[in-house]
């Protein structure tokens, strides 16, 4: 099994999110453990959260389960039912077709790492965004409005 030269590994930092829900996430730090080692049955991401910086605007996937770790620090997990601190060793997992919107915020004076792991079913998955007029249809790549009019910047699917 070939070893992961994390700091050569495909980064992407920032969001496709369009303006302005892109703002929160602009200077989250992905690194695509998965993709460097061609894995695509499911993704893994090690992704670094400066203070003040979301992992994702609050959302649920009809087709593909989540799984997140934390490495290092603290973030506050926020879902439709509230919110919960996980700090280094805590773990949360959501279910795909759960309408359970969730994401993490950095509220913390320092950087936090987590592990994410996902199923990778993008002609399947859709993703709802409960808080903001903001959608992914299954199959799709672009993000729309709820009304169906596609968000002319901006793509979908970066995982």
């Amino acid at each position: 099994m070939p070893k992961i030269d994390i700091a050569s590994a495909p980064t992407r930092i920032g969001t496709a999110y369009p303006a302005p829900f892109d703002e929160p996430c602009l200077k989250r730090h992905r690194i695509k453990l998965g993709d460097a080692v061609g894995l695509d049955q499911f993704g893994v991401n090690l992704l670094r959260l400066a203070p003040g910086v979301w992992s994702s605007q609050r959302h649920w996937h009809t087709a593909e389960d989540e799984f997140t770790w934390v490495v290092e620090g603290e973030v506050v997990l926020v879902e439709t039912g509230g919110e919960t601190v996980l700090r280094a060793g805590d773990c949360a997992g959501f279910k795909a077709g759960v309408a359970d919107g969730h994401h993490f915020q950095n509220r913390s004076d320092r950087e936090a790492v987590l592990l994410e792991v996902g199923s990778r079913r993008p002609a399947e998955d859709g993703c709802d965004y409960p808080d903001i007029d903001l959608v992914l249809r299954e199959g799709e790549e672009t993000y729309r409005r709820r009304d169906g009019t596609p968000y002319e910047t901006a793509r979908g699917r970066t995982r």
